[in-house]
């Protein structure tokens, strides 16, 4: 229930931000009659999240289950792409979000109400589209039966609403930056469960060989049904008899994965490396650090 809480949580606060800052311009520099085109865009493109999800909860249930264990299998691996991209542009523009989406705003504002409505439904679709398709493949994979993961998903969601509407009001103020980068890594440990649930899906539904070759199996140790192996399923979608697949398709994502995640922002590109200065302009002065 906690890993989906926290996918509620995590994609919920990228969109209430995005609202917020849209808003917040509009009426700071007296721009209220724009308000209405925005709203529009942020309705539309929650709609189109919301039936995006019912078509893929209620269209699967059609589907043989084999065709349902590769549908599932499928967007899986689709979601975990999604959101571990997600987590690293967040990671490196969250310090420069406001400005990026006031400079589109502006330009929206200039060209009519269509533009502010696109502007919005943009803004708000692409992160709603990602949340329906990465917490439908976590709930999937979650899922034991009770309605807990939904439950901890819709909590996610009004946690993050709640959050985004102290950040309009002015009455909370954390490092935007240092949130981002601990909920994602987080995020990337219960992408991995995901990642690993999709390649067991896809090994039922007979894509992948290998659903008999099991790695371990502590089931005995670790009931599934027991309090402390719900938990485990529902934080880190952990298993108790993972196939050999599963087990490295899931090191194989969240070592490296993480490793580049945590690592300082700048480290990939040599940002804070020393820098030798040309032979003429380097007389008399000391190398420099990078600013």
């Amino acid at each position: 229930m906690f890993g989906n809480y926290l996918i509620g949580l995590r994609e919920g606060l990228e969109a209430s931000l995005v609202v917020c800052i849209l808003i917040a311009y509009l009426v700071k520099t007296g721009r209220k009659d724009a308000l209405k085109p925005i709203w529009t865009g942020i309705g539309v493109a929650i709609a189109l999240a919301l039936g995006f999800g019912c078509a893929l909860e209620f269209g699967s249930q059609e589907l043989t289950f084999e065709a349902q264990e590769a549908l599932g299998g499928s967007l899986s691996i689709v979601a975990v792409g999604l959101v571990t991209w997600m987590v690293f542009w967040m990671r490196r523009t969250a310090r420069h979000l406001k400005s990026e989406l006031h400079g589109k705003l502006d330009a929206a504002l200039a060209m009519g109400t269509g533009a502010l409505v696109a502007t919005a439904f943009l803004a708000v679709g692409r992160e709603g589209l990602e949340t329906a398709l990465f917490v439908w493949a976590s709930v999937h994979a979650a899922s034991d039966g009770t309605p807990r993961p939904l439950i901890g998903v819709a909590l996610g969601l009004a946690s993050a609403v709640l959050l985004g509407w102290l950040f309009y009001r002015g009455a909370l103020k954390i490092n935007l930056a240092k949130f981002f980068t601990w909920t994602g890594g987080m995020l990337v440990v219960v992408a991995a469960g995901v990642l690993a649930y999709g390649a067991h899906d896809l090994q039922e539904a007979d894509w992948i060989p290998g659903l008999r070759d099991l790695a371990f199996d502590i089931s005995g140790t670790i009931p599934p049904d027991s309090w402390y192996g719900t938990l485990l399923k529902g934080v880190l979608n952990f298993q108790p008899d993972p196939t050999v697949l599963q087990v490295t398709v899931w090191a194989l994502y969240l070592v490296p994965t993480l490793a580049i995640f945590l690592a300082p922002v700048g480290f990939a590109s040599g940002k804070g490396k020393v820098k030798v200065p040309d032979e003429q302009g380097s007389r008399g002065s000391q190398p420099t650090k990078a600013s």
